[in-house]
């Protein structure tokens, strides 16, 4: 079982550094399209690390109850899905409303 911790271990603080590098390029980018990009990317594959953790913990804590596990993949299906379908919709609206990408040399927003 110590083998299972430790590989959990490292996915779950994997998806958490990411997320946490998300929320950094949220505060740091320049404009809406990169705080998006950043978050878009990072949010996704951090919650898809951490669903993976949390399924081989329950696989091999408790055994026999593949419920939780299906529910999880589910999740993981919708994330992947939704996730990038949802950033796409709103930059391209934010894109037809008229606001502009930033360009190099510009002051911040």
């Amino acid at each position: 079982m110590l083998l299972i911790d430790v590989i959990v271990t490292i996915l779950l603080t994997t998806g958490m550094f990411f997320m946490f590098i998300g929320a950094i390029g949220l505060l740091r980018f320049p404009d809406f399209y990169t705080r998006l990009h950043a978050t878009g990317k990072c949010d996704t594959l951090g919650e898809g690390l951490i669903i993976v953790g949390l399924i081989i913990y329950h696989l091999f804590h408790y055994p026999g109850t593949l419920v939780v596990t299906v529910k999880l993949l589910f999740l993981i299906i919708f994330i992947f899905i939704a996730n990038p379908t949802a950033i796409h919709a709103i930059v391209k609206a934010a894109y037809k409303r008229g606001l502009k990408p930033w360009k190099w040399g510009e002051r911040r927003r």
